[in-house]
């Protein structure tokens, strides 16, 4: 199926490693005008240098997401390089927060700094493309959320505040952006087979469990439904359907991308 999205012009943040380079090198693939904006520019140049050989355009952007005015900056650049327009906005920066902590050994800086990087940070790039997406009458907007935003988690109790605070953010906007034909959705993975997956989250169940890294892998894997667990591709996928047209009467929304655990 064609998704009809070539020469638009899609910003993504945090495009440089696991699901973010996933996303960027999917909306590539479909011809999208990427505009890859965040704090690493040396990992983002190496994306943009592999997209851009195979035939992509990109331009790359030094932004701190938490600072309004920096997206601000990013956003008026992305304009001017591509003629005035934004059509579509993924947002993949983010982070894990605390790990193993109880909310009650949780410190105030260490709550602070995720809420801030997960639901400030997208709530500063919305509010930067969307002026220009309401000029338009027309935009998607696609926000990376997580199923412990759904669900909640023992020991994950700042990431997990932090993601259900941007479920209300994404419905909140898309309630105020659809009269002007914008389409605001989030996507929820669960755990994501990569490097941190099979480098602390598998190790540490083996170790807790006294059984083998493959045994964990396979247990962590039995709690879905699909008796697998996802990819970063399986997210990127999920972002190019709420980014396309396909998805046009589809809005304020979370979409686990998770094998079916959010659900059981």
């Amino acid at each position: 199926m064609d998704l009809n999205l070539t020469g638009r012009v899609a910003v993504i943040t945090g495009p440089a490693k696991g699901m973010g380079a996933a996303v960027t090198r999917a909306f590539a693939a479909e011809g999208c005008r990427l505009v890859l904006i965040g704090r690493d520019i040396a990992a983002i140049e190496t994306v943009a240098t592999e997209i851009q050989a195979a035939g992509a355009e990109a331009i790359v952007m030094p932004c701190d997401i938490t600072k309004g005015s920096e997206c601000d900056d990013a956003v008026r650049a992305a304009k001017n390089a591509y003629g005035g327009r934004i059509d579509i906005l993924v947002n993949v920066a983010g982070g894990s927060g605390p790990i193993g902590k109880t909310g009650w050994e949780t410190t105030e800086e260490e709550f602070d700094e995720i809420v801030d990087l997960n639901m400030r940070g997208c709530f500063n790039t919305m509010r930067a493309c969307l002026p220009t997406m309401i000029a338009q009458k027309g935009g998607k907007i696609v926000n990376v959320g997580g199923t412990f935003g759904m669900r909640g988690r023992a020991g994950r109790m700042a990431y997990s505040a932090s993601k259900w605070g941007l479920r209300g953010i994404t419905k909140s906007f898309a309630l105020e952006a659809g009269p002007y034909g914008i389409n605001v959705n989030c996507v929820a993975p669960g755990m994501v087979d990569g490097p941190r997956f099979r480098g602390k989250v598998v190790p540490e169940m083996a170790k807790r469990l006294g059984i083998s890294e493959e045994a964990a892998f396979e247990k962590h894997a039995a709690d879905y439904a699909l008796k697998r667990v996802s990819t970063d591709e399986d997210v990127a996928h999920a972002c190019l359907f709420l980014a396309s047209d396909v998805s046009r009467q589809i809005t304020g929304v979370d979409l686990p991308v998770d094998g079916g655990w959010a659900m059981l």
